[in-house]
């Protein structure tokens, strides 16, 4: 006989939660939850815009946006009231019927993006997996690549999600560690080295290469300019699909819509997700063209969730409000403001900087006095939050919405704390 534990009313849940510490919280989280994180000891109840606010009521920049998925910023009333208002009237009918909203959805994705179709999706790793089984598939149906014999290439550093499939491309020995057996047909290179990659597209049964334009978990590393202009040349030589992950780099993060126009360059496959719905909703998009798109037929790829009437509404109102807000300039306009800051800090802390639009990044100096994880709970502490990546790079990624005033504030912020150490 299976006994539950005592049951409490929603409502009761409710109250017994608004009335949590931080310290209370985490505790809960360590008690009931899996421990496969490790967040910043902060405990949020609320955002808006730029910032968010602890169950304490203390004010913070947000300065990771969760992992760029919230270019729109925090609670975003054009994107509430789109996801309030479906939500009213429909939300999932599954894709074993039609919808009055996907197909509004796809036409607006693809003209804005310029591709003949779109596979949506509802997480990034779904999509970028999605993406994978459609080069296989094209390099069967169309480039006569053998039955199993298809090859797509990563770059080293990649970062995808944390699948199966995900895992067996990554060099991270966090990420893949006693989970094999692995992917086959899966093939590592070193990031921006465009000889190593056309060492690998030149062998007949390859059939795409998946990469970010900026590597994003692996310390926003930008790439040499004309990298991706020689992607695009090589993989059109060679008859293979380029893959442009551009999941963190995509909807406005990097000052260009898609980190791919600062090369003017476009991937055969786009794969989009986080800020696609403004952080409102998981929503994750495939595009492609029709020779690519239309390899897979009914029944050998779908989602019970992808291209939900509730996430297409959300998502076409967050790409709206990124376009109507000029969101895209402003990043571009204060990433170079952001730098130029960045620049001037102190080379006994900080090693290096790089980045492109608001999507940052700074190299600590690891001592035996502190770390990025030191610096980045000194941040905390004075209202700024952000989270170290590799151990000794803290990624600086505020909403795109921010302001002049409010950039300056947070920069401030950052000055001091780097300046203590």
């Amino acid at each position: 006989l299976v006994r539950h534990a005592s049951l409490v009313s929603p409502d009761r849940q409710r109250e017994t939660a608004a009335k949590l510490t931080s310290s209370e919280i985490f505790e809960r989280e360590l008690r009931y939850g899996a421990h496969n994180y490790n967040p910043l000891p902060v405990a949020i109840s609320r955002g808006k815009g730029v910032h968010v606010w602890d169950v304490e009521g203390k004010k913070y920049f947000d300065y990771l946006s969760a992992y760029s998925s919230l270019n729109q910023g925090h609670s975003h009333p054009r994107i509430i009231e789109a996801l309030v208002g479906q939500a009213s009237k429909l939300a999932l009918t599954s894709r074993a019927f039609y919808s009055d909203v996907l197909g509004q959805y796809e036409e607006y994705i693809t003209k804005l993006f310029n591709y003949d179709k779109v596979l949506p999706m509802n997480s990034g790793v779904e999509a970028c997996e999605t993406a994978c089984k459609l080069a296989r598939r094209w390099a069967y149906d169309v480039k006569g690549v053998p039955k199993d014999q298809a090859g797509i290439v990563f770059a080293a550093g990649n970062f995808w999600g944390r699948s199966i499939a995900a895992v067996s491309s990554s060099t991270d020995s966090d990420c893949y560690n006693g989970f094999g057996p692995f992917t086959p047909g899966f093939s590592i290179i070193p990031y921006n080295d465009l000889s190593a990659l056309e060492v690998e597209l030149q062998k007949p049964n390859t059939a795409a290469f998946m990469v970010e334009p900026i590597q994003g978990e692996a310390g926003v590393v930008v790439p040499d300019e004309g990298y991706l202009r020689g992607v695009r040349e090589l993989c059109s030589k060679h008859n293979v699909l380029w893959i442009a992950d551009e999941v963190q780099t995509g909807i406005g993060r990097t000052g260009k819509l898609l980190a791919c126009d600062h090369e003017n360059v476009k991937p055969d496959v786009l794969v989009l997700g986080k800020a696609l719905s403004g952080g409102m909703y998981p929503v994750s998009a495939v595009l492609a063209s029709d020779e690519i798109m239309l390899t897979i037929k009914p029944g050998q790829h779908g989602s019970t969730y992808g291209g939900n009437p509730l996430g297409c509404k959300v998502a076409m109102t967050a790409l709206d409000v990124l376009l109507d807000e000029n969101l895209i300039e402003n990043a571009e306009r204060l990433g170079h403001k952001t730098r130029k800051v960045l620049k001037e800090l102190p080379q006994n802390v900080v090693l290096e900087v790089r980045g492109k639009g608001l999507l940052n990044a700074i190299v600590i100096r690891n001592t035996e006095a502190f770390n990025a994880w030191d610096v980045c709970m000194r941040l905390r502490d004075n209202g700024l939050l952000a989270k170290p990546t590799h151990n000794d790079i803290i990624r600086l990624a505020p909403p795109l919405c921010i302001t002049d005033a409010q950039l300056d504030e947070s920069l401030s912020i950052l000055s001091t704390v780097i300046a203590s150490y």
